[in-house]
């Protein structure tokens, strides 16, 4: 698809502001020179952020003599945004300041059979009035809502056109949220959710080429090309997890067999589980977070079962990912999402022993593998900036009002004076 003046407008103003947010205060000259942009242009979109109220001016850099140079700085109090993370086994919701700083959360647990899309949206939107509740945020300060679903989805017409685990089809999702929700909202899933959090804070900030691994009880991969976010042609591209591992291997969720998800998703973890010790104490049936929680304290302690339960998913899962380096190439993979974490530095050594013995020599070298540094939830993250995105994508050049897009109304960011310094480095 062709991009317009008005798309191409939108990203430059998008890139601004997240260069100002990861690196605040800054001057309009170190955006030009981060950004590529023209000192005009990036002096242009500094105003419409300043008319937006989300950045504000803060004094001035010292000089060596030359004219000081103007520092801008993210306006954390201009707005709010908030990241809703919707996972197989729980929905997980934070509302965040315009610096990307988390100000509350809230959780639900999802049980089995409570998948239907009117429960989850119930969750959802229980869970957004429970952080707006606790942080004490005005409903005019918040700029939207992003939601990642798991699965493909639609997100210009908000559809959650599939997901396997819960049998989903074409359900028109945020049509339904938006009964309970009256605040712009955006749809993505979580592959992109990770990826553009890595992008903002951590392991793909200044990089060219990222893959994001997502292990939580689905597996994708989110893929940051050439500097940002790739989606393909359909939103569709880092649908990992259903390419073919082991030819006539288990049965997937979505109807084929030998899945990477069905061996490195949660699931297929207590099914490696199940097969090498069946009357395990570690293994809980019906709760997949209390099983890897287990697998997590026994490797810790020195279990031989579960060391071996790790040392096999990451054989499956180096595998995988060495198909990954093999065809991208890229300089860093990052494992992302709750499984990742919980399993954390011993999956990831075993993960690096298993891709050095499957990936090519020359792609391998020139790349990293890495856990996620970002400490809050990513998927919530990337979910928010979506709706940051959205914020932005919805005023024309120098307006200081935010169109709700879904619902085609129209109204006034609120104003707000107070300064917070933003993060100034990607968290560790």
């Amino acid at each position: 698809m062709k991009r317009t003046s008005r798309d191409i407008r939108t990203a430059n103003r998008y890139e601004v502001l997240r260069q100002i947010i990861a690196e605040s205060p800054t001057s309009r000259q170190e955006l030009a020179a981060a950004t590529g942009l023209s000192l005009a242009t990036v002096a242009t979109l500094v105003g419409e952020l300043l008319d937006l109220r989300m950045i504000t001016e803060v004094g001035f850099e010292d000089s060596a003599g030359g004219r000081p140079r103007g520092l801008v700085a993210v306006n954390a109090s201009g707005g709010a945004l908030i990241g809703v993370d919707i996972a197989e086994t729980y929905v997980h919701v934070e509302l965040f300041d315009l610096a990307l700083d988390v100000l509350a959360r809230a959780d639900e647990d999802m049980r089995p059979g409570e998948s239907r899309p009117e429960q989850v949206v119930g969750q959802v939107a229980a869970a957004v009035g429970a952080v707006m509740a606790q942080a004490g945020v005005e409903a005019a300060r918040v700029l939207g809502v992003g939601v990642s679903v798991p699965g493909q989805v639609d997100r210009d017409s908000g559809v959650a056109e599939y997901a396997p685990n819960w049998d989903w089809h074409d359900v028109p999702f945020l049509d339904l949220l938006a009964e309970h929700i009256a605040y712009p909202l955006y749809l993505d899933n979580p592959l992109r959710a990770c990826a553009v959090a890595e992008l903002w804070f951590g392991a793909a900030r200044g990089r060219g080429d990222t893959v994001v691994v997502n292990l939580g009880t689905g597996v994708g991969a989110g893929l940051a090309l050439g500097g940002g976010l790739h989606r393909g042609v359909s939103n569709s591209a880092g649908e990992w997890g259903h390419t073919t591992l082991v030819l006539d291997g288990r049965l997937c969720h979505c109807g084929n067999h030998g899945c990477v998800e069905t061996y490195v998703g949660a699931p297929g973890i207590m099914q490696n589980l199940r097969e090498l010790s069946p009357d395990s104490p570690l293994l809980h049936p019906e709760d997949q977070t209390a099983t890897i929680d287990a697998l997590a304290r026994a490797v810790a302690a020195g279990d031989p079962v579960a060391l071996k339960v790790v040392r096999d998913t990451a054989r499956y899962l180096g595998a995988g990912i060495s198909d990954l380096i093999n065809l991208l190439n890229p300089e860093v993979v990052v494992l992302s999402s709750w499984v990742a974490s919980r399993l954390g530095a011993p999956l990831l050594d075993e993960v690096r022993r298993a891709v050095a013995r499957h990936a090519l020599r020359r792609p391998l070298a020139a790349t990293e593998i890495v856990l996620s540094p970002i400490p809050t939830d990513p998927v919530s993250l990337g979910a928010a900036t979506f709706a940051l995105e959205g914020a932005l994508q919805s005023v024309g050049p120098r307006q200081g009002t935010a169109k709700n897009t879904a619902k085609g109304t129209t109204r006034s960011t609120a104003s707000r004076t107070t300064l917070a310094r933003s993060r100034t480095a990607p968290p560790s």
